[in-house]
């Protein structure tokens, strides 16, 4: 493995969506441009459902009673608020072995998967879409935008979030319910505990460690 990189870490709190949204694309041109390290932003939003290029191409639509917005990103349409974990890395991908789109979402997936592991949770991946799953329900969407092999927007991990607000929405070929929260599998987990997980697990994961 390559020399790891230092990564500096913001805990943001909850957030409007618009407002991460403009952050991120800052962040993102100070990266291409060496003014700062890999920046990586763990925060909440308010409810909102983002939708990406590809449910807007599917002809997607978002049930009544959600707010929406959309986005540059990878994928269809997920589901944000209270009870999930947000995190952003706005990252220059370009150490060893980081040489394509694919692979960058599968380390992604792979870290979710470990540091979810490392709390006794085994999860997986799935054919039908990228992300981490647990027994055939999606807990962790993942979707990014590039420039310049540089990331901005991320992944979710849905903790324990609003009783049928994720599993009402179904888009991309998932069917509705199938996505969903830990807590709702049976698994109840603070948040800072799951972060923590994630911060102790990049290093392995991503070889990527905070400052």
């Amino acid at each position: 493995m390559s020399e790891g990189r230092s990564v500096e870490i913001q805990h943001l709190g909850n957030v409007e969506y618009s407002e991460a949204f403009t952050l991120m694309k800052n962040l993102q041109m100070s990266r291409i441009e060496n003014k700062i390290t890999d920046t990586l932003l763990i925060l909440e939003h308010p409810e909102i459902v983002t939708i990406g290029p590809r449910a807007r191409n599917d002809g997607i639509t978002v049930p009544p009673g959600y707010e929406t917005y959309p986005v540059d990103r990878g994928g269809g349409i997920t589901w944000h608020g209270p009870g999930q974990i947000v995190v952003y890395p706005i990252f220059k991908w370009d150490l060893e072995g980081e040489n394509s789109v694919a692979v960058i979402i599968r380390l992604i997936e792979g870290w979710v998967i470990n540091a979810l592991e490392k709390l006794g949770i085994k999860c997986h991946r799935d054919e039908r879409m990228q992300g981490v799953w647990f027994d055939g329900n999606k807990i962790c969407s993942i979707g990014l935008s590039f420039l310049r092999w540089t990331s901005r927007h991320g992944f979710t991990i849905n903790i324990k979030t609003p009783k049928m607000r994720v599993e009402n929405l179904a888009g991309c070929g998932l069917s509705s319910s199938t996505t969903t929260c830990l807590s709702k599998l049976g698994f109840e987990l603070d948040r800072d505990v799951v972060i923590n997980s994630l911060l102790n697990t990049m290093g392995e994961s991503i070889n990527r460690t905070s400052v």
